[in-house]
């Protein structure tokens, strides 16, 4: 009997000591599935327009790139085509314009986005705004002319379409009045040049100040005639991947804070040219007289998004038409994350 009680104690030790190596597998294999890297994806449609490929271009200012998090920059044609790219599960961060996020919201039916910060602003006070351009030698002389022409945005249902749609309204024309087509940025030039359209949006300040469009067109309107100020493109995610991966979305938040900060700074001002004339090949001279000054979009440093322009921009959405209902905005805003990579300093 005492033998068998002894052999008995011998099988549950081993047993014992067999789970608790097995426990310590697990958590061996939990920690380090924990301390892998948060996987970051953010859209961007054009370059220096959104900042995204050029954060971290000066590696140095990424502190916890590849600790904490990994990031990709991924390029589409427009804020449309990022939606559908974040309502997939493609993109972890999307740069969208004020007239793309309400549409992702009812349309595309993401009730959990949540506006994380501003990107930049169009029209801020002493600062560029989105142009719409016709031929200097063209027939085009006032809004009204345009009644039955075509007119070029990147991307429908983009912000350039929205500031077309919202002016021209101001001026008796409603969308059955004009015919849209869509162009990329790069092409604008060329299709007002080649006379296939009668006007173009310059959505991108590179593009505005190119000496060769310069000699070829004026400015009608801008995007400040149709809406005033706007919140023009925002960063916004969806709430469960900020609420699971937020210590990592802090630490990038401060690296993309850092790097905002060496880009704003006029001390750095030629390296920064240097870097956005290396990645998008436009020359440096086409760059240094306006690229991160009062000649681009205004970019709130600490990266806030002005939710009160927001709603302003959304509403006036709505009273044209482009948007089926409004917004309250606020309900969508978690600025949390950027505050409290703000509260941390450089």
């Amino acid at each position: 009997m005492v033998q068998f009680i002894r052999k008995a104690r011998a099988v549950s030790c081993k047993l014992l000591a067999a789970g608790l190596a097995a426990l310590a597998v697990v958590a061996i294999t939990g920690a380090a599935s924990a301390q892998q890297p948060v996987r970051i994806r953010a859209s961007w449609v054009a370059v220096p327009n959104n900042l995204p490929p050029l954060l971290f271009q000066k590696k140095e200012l990424a502190k916890n790139l590849g600790k904490t998090y990994t990031f990709e920059a991924v390029q589409y044609r427009g804020t449309p085509q990022a939606v559908t790219a974040l309502a997939t599960g493609d993109l972890e961060f999307a740069l969208l314009t004020y007239s793309s996020f309400p549409l992702a919201i009812q349309n595309a039916g993401m009730s959990d986005l949540r506006i994380v910060a501003g990107e930049f602003q169009d029209g801020a006070d002493g600062y560029y705004s989105a142009s719409f351009v016709v031929n200097k030698d063209g027939p085009i002389k006032k809004p009204e002319d345009l009644k039955g022409k075509t007119l070029a945005v990147n991307v429908k249902g983009g912000a350039t379409h929205g500031a077309v749609r919202e002016y021209l309204l101001k001026h008796g024309l409603g969308d059955s009045d004009y015919n849209i087509l869509e162009v990329s940025f790069p092409n604008m030039r060329a299709v007002l040049a080649e006379k296939k359209v009668d006007l173009i949006s310059v959505g991108t300040p590179q593009f505005m100040w190119d000496p060769a469009l310069q000699s070829i067109g004026r400015t009608l309107f801008t995007q400040k005639d149709a809406f005033g100020k706007t919140e023009n493109v925002i960063w916004v995610a969806r709430s469960g991947f900020l609420e699971k991966n937020r210590a990592a979305v802090v630490d990038f938040f401060q690296d993309m804070l850092r790097a905002r900060r060496f880009y704003f700074d006029k001390a750095n001002h030629q390296e920064a040219v240097k870097i956005v004339s290396d990645f998008t090949k436009i020359a440096p001279e086409n760059l240094d007289a306006w690229l991160f000054t009062e000649r681009d979009f205004y970019r709130e440093p600490n990266a806030y998004p002005d939710v009160s322009t927001l709603q302003k921009n959304i509403d006036q959405l709505y009273k044209a038409g482009a948007i089926k209902q409004s917004l309250e905005v606020k309900k969508y805003v978690d600025a949390s994350l950027i505050e409290e990579a703000v509260k941390r300093g450089p």
